[in-house]
């Protein structure tokens, strides 16, 4: 499994359509952030992702005080952080809250009609729950708003494009596990707009994404990913990927942003959470397990990452 995958795996993706929308020009709405969106649907999330997928027109997006980005039809528009932003036909144009157009007692999609009449935009805007702790690695890597156009990502975001509008169109005459499907999809497309950045970065561009393409970071990276519990060292990882242990180390940090020994312990410490969340070994097994002789050399930097010992961690999420 690639690094990326790995990555993707962790996060535990969960995916909820918000509402079906079409706005007529002029419009602008403001859309607060995601976790404030969903406290009814996912109660639960300590981070949420937010999307919207323009399905027929344009509008600009923006975050409060700066400059506008517009966006058109077959256009996804994702915003990592999951942060407060404006989207309309004209962002300066007086506001109307989302939350206050969406009947949020509604367990279908809602649908939304609002603006002046004019040129029409359709939207379908989501959200995307996913744990914290793991997405930190790929949330650093992201930029606060992406754009990606799903037909010029070629037949996989124009399957998933079109995917998302037949399920959609289910909720005419709602079927068993449309909402599911929605879900499903919904995850699928984030994943598919971070491989689409991934490939489309600049040859100069710095951060995790970025090393996963350079020819030898990336194989550093694979080889910590497909053995986390080895007692690497750069001597080793330069060994199989070809370098000096100088020139990898400076060409790991100079790309991904961190020595790679830094980046193996967070690494372990993420593994080591989600097992602590998703299994009932031992704290000595799970230690062991992502690469710790000792269990009190774990404990202590599992609290130094994370802010709460590995016990104190796991009964805080068994308890939600």
């Amino acid at each position: 499994m690639d690094a990326l995958s790995d990555v993707l795996r962790l996060v535990r993706l969960t995916g909820a359509v918000f509402l079906d929308a079409e706005f007529t020009a002029p419009w602008c709405i403001s859309a607060p952030s995601g976790v404030e969106v969903c406290t009814r649907h996912m109660p639960q999330a300590e981070h949420v992702v937010t999307y919207h997928l323009v399905t027929a027109g344009a509008c600009e997006v923006t975050f409060m005080g700066e400059a506008a980005l517009l966006a058109h039809t077959h256009d996804l528009i994702v915003i990592p952080g999951g942060d407060a932003h404006l989207l309309g036909s004209d962002v300066t144009a007086p506001r109307a809250d989302l939350t206050h157009l969406v009947d949020r007692n509604s367990d279908q999609v809602p649908r939304v009609n609002h603006g002046g009449g004019g040129e029409p935009t359709r939207l379908v805007c989501g959200y995307l729950a996913c744990d914290s702790t793991v997405f930190k690695t790929l949330l650093a890597a992201l930029p606060r708003l992406m754009i990606i156009n799903m037909h010029a990502a070629g037949p996989r975001g124009q399957w998933l494009e079109s995917s998302i509008q037949f399920s959609l169109a289910e909720y005419v005459d709602p079927k068993a596990g449309a909402g599911t499907v929605l879900a499903k999809l919904s995850e699928l497309m984030f994943v598919e707009a971070i491989r689409h950045h991934a490939e489309s970065l600049p040859p100069d561009q710095q951060g995790w994404l970025a090393g996963l393409r350079d020819r030898y970071v990336g194989r550093a990276l694979a080889l910590m990913h497909a053995q986390p519990a080895h007692a690497w060292t750069v001597e080793e990882l330069a060994y199989h990927v070809g370098l000096s242990r100088s020139a990898l180390g400076e060409r790991f940090a100079a790309v991904a942003g961190q020595p790679p020994m830094q980046y193996l312990a967070r690494w372990r410490l993420q593994l080591a959470a989600d097992l602590l969340h998703t299994s009932r070994r031992t704290i000595a097994a799970i230690a062991a397990d992502v690469g710790y002789d000792s269990e009190a050399a774990f404990s202590r930097a599992f609290k130094r990452e994370l802010g709460a010992s590995p016990a104190t961690w796991r009964r805080a999420r068994l308890s939600r």
